[in-house]
């Protein structure tokens, strides 16, 4: 294999990898998680959501659950009963795959009209997905860090190692080239 075909497999595979670090996981309710005490209202609106984002629903296993609700009617009115999905395993992951408004709630009995649902708007295009501040991601305000953050952290950590994965590509076609 040539030299010029080399550089256009590595930036093929620069440009794929590359476009999954831009996706942000977004731990609902931030560090409080997916609770009864969180303002999911304000944390929402606190985020971007982009297509290729998830959502990552964290909570205790038993005590709580996740159903994606089919239209604002059956948010609005917590009507759980005609759910299109349901996850009961405490980490429970949700990629956003269009542009649109989606409606998640508890499905334990009680919950979701105790205000344990949340509305997200996902946006589609190519900014950057924005996490929550530590301040935003629930209403106390000695909260610790969002996992949001987090996420964006490992991207940055993912993003070096690929320029050097591609630097130590390029050194090796230019050593095989010479030889």
């Amino acid at each position: 294999m040539g030299p010029k075909n080399t550089y256009f497999l590595v930036f093929i595979l620069v440009a794929l990898i590359a476009n999954g670090v831009r996706a942000a996981q977004h731990v609902v309710g931030g560090s409080q998680g997916w609770d009864e005490s969180t303002d999911f209202d304000s944390w929402a609106s606190a985020q971007t959501f982009k297509v290729g984002d998830q959502l990552v629903f964290k909570y205790s296993s038993g005590l709580h659950s996740m159903v994606e609700l089919p239209n604002e009617n059956a948010y609005k009115n917590c009507d759980i009963g005609i759910a299109l999905d349901s996850k009961n395993s405490g980490n429970d992951v949700v990629k956003l795959t269009k542009p649109g408004t989606r409606y998640f709630a508890c499905g334990t009995l009680g919950h979701c009209g105790q205000g344990m649902k949340v509305k997200i708007t996902t946006v589609a295009g190519n900014a950057p997905s924005t996490p929550a501040s530590p301040s935003s991601s629930s209403t106390s305000s000695s909260s610790p860090k969002s996992t949001s953050t987090s996420a964006a952290l490992n991207s940055q950590y993912s993003i070096a190692a690929i320029f050097a994965l591609v630097a130590s590509l390029i050194s090796s076609t230019l050593l095989l080239s010479l030889s």
